[in-house]
C-alpha cells in the first residue's frame, strides 16, 4: 500500500537520518578530539623545550658561581699576585672569556688585561646601582662587537665590590638554543630587558612576526628568561587533521552502523505500537451502523486510530497488519474493550443496540478472547449485544473453531469482517456459523462502476439471504450506493454517507442529533443482525 510505504519509509528514513547525524557527530568529535590532543603535544613540546633549555643554562651558570665564590677571596690582592690564578680559573671554566676583579667601584685587574683602571658603576650602572645579577652586553675590548654575558658576583653589601665574569654567550646561546622545527622556530635569551636570538649575532629586541604566537618561561635560580616564538599550535595541529581523516571516518561510519542496527528496534513501527500502548497514544473511534430500512442507528464499530508523537497519525492499515504479525493485536484488542467499558454508560442502554469490535484470528488461540471477555466485558454487566468481528488477515486453525462455538453459547455474536477478501472461503460459512457478513468496501465501491465486482457483490448478498445471514456493506459513501443496497436487502449501511468515524465520547451527541433528523414514521423492521438459530 502506498500509505504504508510512505510511513515505513518515514520510518527508514529516521533511522537513517539518526545514523547519519551520530556518523558525523563521532566524525566531527574524533577529529576535534585528535585537533585538541595534537594541539597540546605541540603546546607542551614548546613548554618542554624551554624547561630543558633553562634547565641548560642553569647547568651552565651553577659552576661559575661557585667559581666566583671561591674567587672572592682575591679581590683586593694586587693584580700582580691575582692575575695568574685568574687565568687559571679561565682555563679551566672554559665558558668564561674574562675574570674581572672590582674593588671599592675599581675595576682593577682582569685576567686578559692586567691592572686596569675603570670606575664599575659608570662602566656598568646596571650591575653596581640597579643590582642585577646578569646583563648582556657588547664585547669592545677582545672581540669587538660580539655579544657576552656579565655575571656579577658581589663582595660585600654596598655592591661596589665583587667578580665580574664575562661569558662568551653567543657560543652558549648557539649551542643550546637551537630551535626544534616545525613547533619552534626562534629562541630568544632575555636577561634585563635585552634580548640575544639564535643565529643573531646582535642584542636586539625579538618581535614576533603576524602568524607566530609566544611562549614564555623564567628561570628560577637566575635573572633571565626564554622566549620561543613559532607557528600557533592550533594551525599546527589542524596540518595533521588529513591525516587523521581516514581512521576517523572508519570510526564514525562503524558508530553509525552500529546505531543504525540499535535503533532496527527501538526505531521500528512495532516498537513504537508497544510504547503508544503504554503511553496511551492509541484513541477508540467509532462509527455508526445504519438501519437500511429505518435509518435508525443500530450499533457501532468500534475503530482504533493511532496518533503518534514522533510521526503523526498512522493509518489502521498500516499498524493493524503489523500488530498482528508482530502478536501485538491482542493487547491493542484488550485497550479496545477496556476503552468501550469505561464509556457504556454514555451508550445506549437497549439490547438491541449492538457492539461490534475486530479481533484478530490469532487472539482466538488457547481462548484468550474467552479470557479477556470473561475479565473485562462481563464484569462490567454489559446491556449492548456484543458482536465480535474477525480479521480476515490470517486464516483460523481448526483448533479455535471451539473458541469460535463457545462465543456463540455465551450469546457473543460472530461477523467475518471484509468477506469476500484475504483468506475468507465458502467453508468458513460451514465451520464458523456466522451471525453476520460485512461486505468489503471495494465492492460496495464498484457498484454503478464495476461491473464483475458488482456481480461477485450480488452473489454475496444472494448468498447471505439464502443462509440467513445478517450483511452489513462497509464503505457507503453515495445515495446511489445506500439505494442500490437498500433494495438489495442488505440489513445494515455503515459508510461515510451516514457518518465518518468520531471519537467514542462524540457518540452520545451525535447520537442525539442523528435522532432529530429521522423522520416521524419509520417502517417496522426487525432488530439489527437477526439471524436464524446457530447452526452445526
Amino acid at each position: 500500500m502506498p500509505m504504508s510505504q510512505e510511513v515505513f519509509g518515514q520510518f527508514r528514513r529516521k533511522r537513517f537520518f539518526i545514523a547519519a547525524v551520530v556518523a558525523a557527530l563521532v566524525l566531527i568529535l574524533t577529529l576535534s578530539f585528535r585537533f585538541m590532543e595534537e594541539k597540546g603535544r605541540i603546546e607542551q613540546q614548546s613548554r618542554t623545550f624551554a624547561d630543558k633549555a633553562i634547565q641548560r643554562f642553569d647547568r651552565l651558570f651553577s659552576p661559575l658561581d661557585v667559581a666566583a665564590n671561591n674567587t672572592l677571596g682575591l679581590v683586593g690582592l694586587s693584580c700582580d699576585q691575582v692575575r695568574f690564578p685568574l687565568i687559571e680559573k679561565v682555563a679551566a671554566l672554559q665558558t668564561v672569556r674574562a675574570i674581572v676583579l672590582v674593588d671599592q667601584d675599581n675595576m682593577y685587574c682582569s685576567s686578559i688585561f692586567g691592572t686596569t683602571g675603570m670606575t664599575f658603576s659608570q662602566s656598568f650602572p646596571e650591575l653596581a646601582v640597579n643590582n642585577q645579577r646578569m646583563m648582556l652586553s657588547t664585547d669592545d675590548h677582545l672581540l669587538k662587537g660580539s655579544p657576552v654575558l656579565l655575571l656579577w658576583t658581589p663582595h660585600d653589601t654596598n655592591n661596589r665590590s665583587g667578580i665580574l665574569q664575562v661569558i662568551n654567550i653567543e657560543m652558549m646561546s648557539n649551542y643550546l638554543l637551537e630551535p626544534t622545527l616545525p613547533w619552534v622556530e626562534r629562541a630568544v635569551f632575555d636577561v634585563g630587558g635585552k634580548s640575544l636570538e639564535y643565529g643573531n649575532p646582535l642584542i636586539e629586541p625579538a618581535w614576533p612576526s603576524e602568524d607566530e604566537v609566544v611562549y614564555k618561561d623564567v628561570s628560577l635560580r637566575y635573572p633571565f628568561s626564554i622566549t620561543l616564538f613559532g607557528p600557533a599550535p592550533g594551525r599546527l595541529a589542524l596540518m595533521t587533521v588529513p591525516s587523521q581523516l581516514p581512521l576517523a571516518l572508519l570510526l564514525s561510519l562503524l558508530m553509525g552502523y552500529i546505531v543504525w542496527l540499535a535503533t532496527a528496534n527501538r526505531m521500528s513501527l512495532s516498537w513504537q505500537i508497544s510504547y503508544g500502548i503504554t503511553a496511551r497514544e492509541f484513541m477508540v473511534y467509532c462509527q455508526p451502523l445504519i438501519n437500511a430500512r429505518t435509518g435508525d442507528c443500530d450499533g457501532i464499530e468500534l475503530l482504533l486510530r493511532w496518533h503518534n508523537a514522533r510521526q503523526g497519525w498512522i493509518p489502521p492499515d498500516v499498524f493493524i497488519p503489523l500488530a498482528e504479525r508482530q502478536n501485538l493485536i491482542a493487547p491493542l484488542t484488550r485497550f479496545v474493550m477496556s476503552e468501550v467499558v469505561r464509556h457504556l454508560p454514555e451508550l445506549p442502554k437497549s439490547p438491541t443496540f449492538h457492539i461490534a469490535i475486530n479481533v484478530a484470528a490469532s487472539h482466538f488461540h488457547n481462548r484468550e478472547i474467552i479470557d479477556d471477555l470473561q475479565r473485562l466485558w462481563w464484569p462490567a454487566n454489559p446491556v449492548p449485544q456484543l458482536i465480535v468481528e474477525l480479521t480476515e488477515r490470517d486464516s483460523l486453525p481448526a483448533v479455535d473453531q471451539r473458541v469460535v462455538s463457545h462465543l456463540h453459547k455465551i450469546g457473543v455474536k460472530l461477523a467475518i469482517d471484509d468477506f469476500g477478501t484475504g483468506h475468507s472461503s465458502l467453508s468458513y460459512l460451514k465451520t464458523l456459523s456466522p451471525d453476520v457478513l460485512k461486505i468489503d468496501k471495494v465492492f460496495t465501491a464498484a457498484i454503478g462502476t464495476d461491473a464483475i465486482n458488482a456481480t461477485v457483490t450480488d452473489m454475496v448478498i444472494s448468498l447471505a439471504q439464502r443462509l440467513n445471514i445478517s450483511l452489513v456493506a462497509e464503505g457507503v459513501e453515495t445515495e446511489e450506493q445506500a439505494d442500490y443496497l437498500r433494495d438489495k436487502g442488505v440489513d445494515v449501511l455503515q459508510g461515510y454517507f451516514y457518518a465518518r468515524p468520531m471519537p467514542l465520547g462524540e457518540f452520545q451527541q451525535w447520537l442525539a442529533d442523528h435522532k432529530t433528523t429521522l423522520p416521524d414514521e419509520k417502517e417496522v423492521v426487525g432488530p439489527l443482525y437477526a439471524v436464524s438459530p446457530l447452526k452445526t
